[in-house]
């Protein structure tokens, strides 16, 4: 008898794997539009786009020791990266539950069964009381079952595949959040820089005002100055002393936002740095565009997410066709402990189910639409951060060479107007200049000045934004020749 069933299942599994070669042909391909056409060069980068590709720790270019420290710093602690790992998790450990179908489920059974007969229900008829009772009997049992689903459509390879790539894209979210942090230490580390040059101007400004101050008081103690003269040189000392407040502010609160990111308390953080001149300017170029979407990590995780979206519209579609259940059990049963084990206690059940679904109320239907449109908008979403990136690099280009030529022209600025405040506060003692243009080339220079510090921290966020939107640090390829097309030889890896 066992003999035959084995023979009979092996037979419906014949049957049913001839059929198999036919899923391809009923499933069909998930096709996927054409991707953009990608730009031979950025309009804005330098003619020799390889010069100086980023480094893996690119922030390292910027010269500043206590800068690097606390990078690494965040890396490691900062709580937002932290979480970004634990999802790589979760995402490692759906994917293995998704994978879970495509191996067969066993399971040890043991029983053991006492059991008395109700002793209403014998022989004896109307109604009476059978006066033999009923004596316990029990049973004792051991078996292995196990059932397995025939992934002949391949419904529950692509469900893994789909669990796999939403995982990969885990990863690449964990790069998106840790070069987002790195930004954000630079970025904050640069502003309290910039505030620390703002203070020191505030106050030197502070001080040259009180000494202009001074000589127009003791012009006035003479009568060679006028009352208005004296207040309006106050009015400029107070307003350089007014403006001290609002940067200590912007020093310390900025100083409370790196704390955070290194997932420190702000009163353990201690800037050493006194100002931008600490800071190098590291040179950059942007390769060409198509090694873009291989660096930026916000574009390889578009790009899994897609993938994954295309293995659930093959799921869905794969739930229309039947779904084929193999079950099967073996193992011991008797009535007596001491024979359980015996050959005439071995039982044994195989059985093949196919099912078939055909009035679901439009479920599958609305299933499979639903993930055609997740499809639709992940494809669009990966289009748009392709083009986002693109537009990124350019705008940052663009903000690195104007901000440097912001910074050399206003150089200009400060300089000119220092000279003549120099000129006319050495007028002014000797008596020989109009007290309004020393005014005037007071308010100037102190603005000058500031508007440097200012232009000067405009030009560091700018190389941050270009290593940003580069996808943050290369690696370069050993060979850097170019292909047909304006795409090179060898792949950039990140770290």
């Amino acid at each position: 008898m066992l003999t035959i069933g084995v023979r009979r299942l092996a037979a419906v599994a014949v049957v049913i794997a001839l059929t198999l070669p036919l899923a391809g042909c009923f499933l069909g391909s998930i096709e996927v539009p054409a991707a953009l056409d990608i730009p031979r060069s950025y309009r804005a980068g330098p003619r020799n786009a390889d010069a100086a590709l980023p480094s893996v720790v690119w922030w390292r270019g910027f010269r500043s020791r206590e800068l690097t420290d606390l990078i690494e710093e965040a890396l490691t602690s900062n709580f937002d990266v932290a979480v970004a790992v634990a999802r790589i998790v979760q995402a490692d450990a759906q994917s293995r539950i998704a994978g879970a179908p495509l191996l067969p489920i066993v399971n040890l059974n043991g029983s053991a069964t006492r059991s008395v007969s109700s002793q209403t229900t014998g022989s004896g008829g109307g109604g009476r009381f059978s006066s033999s009772g009923s004596s316990p009997s029990t049973v004792y049992g051991t078996s292995l079952s196990a059932s397995y689903e025939l992934d002949f459509w391949g419904k529950n390879r692509a469900a893994l595949r789909a669990a796999e790539e939403t995982a990969v894209a885990s990863r690449f979210d964990r790069e998106v959040v840790a070069l987002t942090t790195v930004v954000s230490v630079a970025s904050s580390y640069f502003q309290v820089l910039a505030a620390s040059d703002r203070l020191r101007i505030a106050r030197d400004n502070l001080a040259a005002a009180t000494r202009v101050y001074n000589l127009i008081k003791q012009r006035f103690d003479v009568g060679t100055a006028s009352a208005l003269d004296t207040a309006q040189q106050e009015s400029l000392v107070n307003a350089q002393r007014a403006a001290i407040p609002p940067l200590q502010q912007i020093l310390r609160q900025n100083i409370a936002t790196l704390a955070v990111l290194i997932g420190r308390p702000p009163e353990g953080v201690v800037i050493r740095a006194r100002g931008m001149s600490y800071v190098a300017i590291p040179r950059v170029t942007p390769g060409i565009p198509s090694d873009l979407l291989a660096q930026r990590p916000d574009i390889r995780e578009a790009e899994a997410l897609l993938a994954a979206a295309n293995a659930n519209v093959e799921s869905a579609r794969a739930a229309f066709f039947p779904s084929i259940q193999l079950t099967g059990a073996g193992g011991y049963q008797s009535a007596a402990l001491k024979a359980l084990f015996r050959p005439e206690s071995t039982f044994f059940s195989l059985a093949a189910g196919l099912m078939q679904p055909l009035l679901d109320g439009a479920l599958l239907q609305g299933q499979f639409d639903l993930q055609k449109g997740k499809q639709e908008e992940l494809l669009q979403l990966y289009r748009k951060a392709v083009v986002n990136g693109f537009a990124d690099v350019e705008r940052a280009l663009i903000a690195v060479r104007q901000t440097a030529l912001r910074v050399r022209l206003q150089r200009d600025v400060v300089s000119s107007t220092r000279r003549a405040f120099e000129i006319a506060e050495t007028r002014l003692r000797e008596g020989t200049v109009d007290l309004i243009t020393v005014l005037n080339t007071q308010q100037a220079l102190f603005q000058a000045q500031d508007v440097l510090a200012q232009v000067r921290l405009d030009r560091l966020q700018a190389v941050v934004g270009l290593f940003q939107a580069l996808g943050g640090g290369w690696q370069k390829p050993a060979d850097v020749g170019r292909r047909k097309g304006g795409r090179r030889s060898g792949s950039r890896r990140r770290r």
